[in-house]
């Protein structure tokens, strides 16, 4: 890891150690400089959430790069959670190459299932993407996440806050000491390196960023009818907001129509 990557303000570094003797994995992190972005974020666009809903985004954002990092560096991983009362769809994707992680907050137009739902899509390299869906009920974030690797993933996993915006992350492995792990306590937590003997494993950098831009969003308004288009360019300007993200552009009309032209002859030029 670069030097300069290391002190960038912007990125966290999440460890992973294995615990020798208890055969479980445990990943940790300070998430301050993502959850600073995350708001920059939320100010550039002029977006607010209310202080439950954000509270409930940043453990799916937080608890999804702990999980990015204990996982193949090639996966790319999308969760969507559906929670009631309020109703939203908590949205959060990412990858380890490059280390980024994004996400939003639906609050429009979001189905009711009935019952809250953790959806998990998983992509990796050129192979079929798969799904997962977990029901869950009566369980804050963190839990939901714990019950959806006991469903989907099969094993045990702990997952707990610490003070100063730390994340921690235990899940079991093979002959992992299942009685240990499930009775693990926050408290257990502030003391762990001196009871367990942790061996390190690697690190890896994540920063908050979608790497959407107007340009890369103009193939959701190609899909569009003419009729659509007309209505959306109106005043000259379309307003385009980015699914993964919600970050808000205006494009011009003109812009736009620039981007077709171009688009039509590179996909001319590859037929």
């Amino acid at each position: 890891m670069s030097q300069m990557l290391q002190e960038d303000a912007s990125v966290v570094l999440v460890r992973s150690f294995f615990v020798r003797k208890r055969n479980a994995l445990l990943v940790r992190a300070h998430f301050s400089p993502l959850f600073m972005d995350y708001y920059l974020h939320l100010m550039q666009h002029g977006l607010h959430h209310e202080k439950e809903a954000d509270a409930k985004f940043k453990d799916v954002l937080s608890s999804l790069t702990l999980h990015l990092c204990s996982r193949p560096q090639d996966e790319v991983v999308a969760w969507t959670i559906n929670v009631r009362n309020p109703l939203m769809n908590l949205f959060a994707t990412g990858g380890s190459r490059p280390g980024r992680v994004t996400g939003r907050i639906f609050t429009e137009d979001v189905r009711d299932s009935g019952k809250p739902l953790f959806i998990s899509t998983v992509n990796r390299g050129q192979e079929v993407g798969r799904q997962s869906m977990v029901n869950f009920e009566g369980m804050d974030i963190l839990e939901a996440v714990e019950h959806f690797y006991a469903q989907s993933e099969g094993r045990i996993t702990r997952i707990f806050r610490l003070e100063d915006e730390e994340m921690v992350m235990i899940s079991a492995e093979p002959d992992c000491d299942e009685e240990w792990l499930i009775g693990l306590e926050l408290e257990d937590l502030l003391t762990l390196a001196e009871k367990e003997h942790l061996t390190p494993l690697e690190t890896r950098p994540y920063m908050f960023e979608c790497g959407c831009s107007v340009e890369r969003l103009y193939p959701l308004l190609s899909r569009l009818s003419a009729d659509d288009l007309d209505h959306i360019f109106s005043d000259g300007m379309a307003t385009i907001t980015c699914p993964r993200c919600a970050a808000i552009f205006k494009a011009p009309k003109e812009h736009f129509e620039e981007w077709q032209v171009a688009h039509k002859k590179e996909q001319g030029e590859d037929k």
